[in-house]
């Protein structure tokens, strides 16, 4: 008689045989890094981190630096501007000139007409060989600038214009009633006259055709130049070159001195 085991005393063998096998295929787990190495680590990506962030913060510098203007309001490369009977500084016989489009209360403003004018004034001006116009550009961001305008203008009625000019431009506070009286004194004007300038609204239309005619030209900030030569009867400004901003002097002189080169001869231009 054949004896056959119990299916207990079967599973109980199979399973002393199975925990007594070594198991060849089981992966044991890698010992854990010692603290060093995750110090290691964490500085790795902390040094990875920073050169990011350095990155970034570059490219943002740059891009806070870089004036963005669409093309297409960038000011024309050639302008011809019409600029009979205007009042100007320097000789009439001057053939280079330089229009200024600006705002009495533009701080870019001042510190061209303090640092950069005096210098091309000294130079050029003076010496009779360019001839300076001036036009209004108030900007709506400056309450004060178009009251400025025509009290400069106004100055001007009084042949004046032009030390107005430097007192606004080195002195940018608003002018309140004693502060006009002293400015009238300063400049040697007849004060009674002046406010009935200012009061009548004089000029106030020749400033807002002078605006106009940026927005034209799409120059819509200040300090800005036009930079050229003038027809022989002296009412046409032909402009080389546009500037928006206050650039050195060094910068003005370089386009001045080739506006001034004199005409080479038709035989030299073979």
């Amino acid at each position: 008689m054949n004896v056959y085991p119990s299916a207990a005393a079967v599973v109980s063998a199979v399973a002393l045989a199975f925990l007594g096998t070594p198991l060849v295929a089981q992966k044991t787990a890698p010992p854990p890094r010692s603290l060093q190495a995750q110090i290691d680590e964490l500085r790795q990506d902390q040094a990875k981190i920073q050169r990011d962030l350095a990155e970034i913060k570059a490219l943002l510098q740059e891009r806070a630096s870089r004036t963005e203007v669409p093309a297409a309001r960038m000011p024309p490369p050639t302008v011809s501007l019409n600029v009979h009977g205007e009042p100007f500084k320097g000789s009439a016989l001057a053939r280079v000139a330089i229009l200024e489009y600006s705002d009495f209360d533009c701080t870019y403003c001042a510190k061209y007409a303090t640092d950069i004018y005096p210098l091309l004034d000294q130079a050029y001006i003076q010496a009779g060989t360019v001839k300076y116009f001036f036009r209004d550009l108030p900007g709506p961001e400056h309450p004060n600038a178009l009251f400025k305008a025509r009290l400069a203008r106004c100055a001007g009625d009084q042949d004046h214009f032009w030390e107005a000019h430097d007192r606004l431009f080195r002195d940018q506070r608003p002018l309140d009633g004693p502060g006009l009286t002293q400015f009238a004194t300063d400049l040697g004007l007849d004060e009674s006259a002046l406010k009935a300038c200012i009061s009548g609204d004089n000029h106030l239309d020749a400033i807002q055709r002078s605006a106009r005619l940026a927005s034209g030209m799409r120059i819509n900030g200040t300090p800005a130049f036009l930079i050229g030569t003038l027809s022989e009867d002296g009412s046409v400004l032909r402009a080389a070159k546009v500037v928006l901003g206050a650039e050195s002097f060094q910068a003005f002189r370089t386009v001045l001195d080739e506006l001034l080169k004199p005409a080479e001869p038709a035989s030299q231009k073979q």
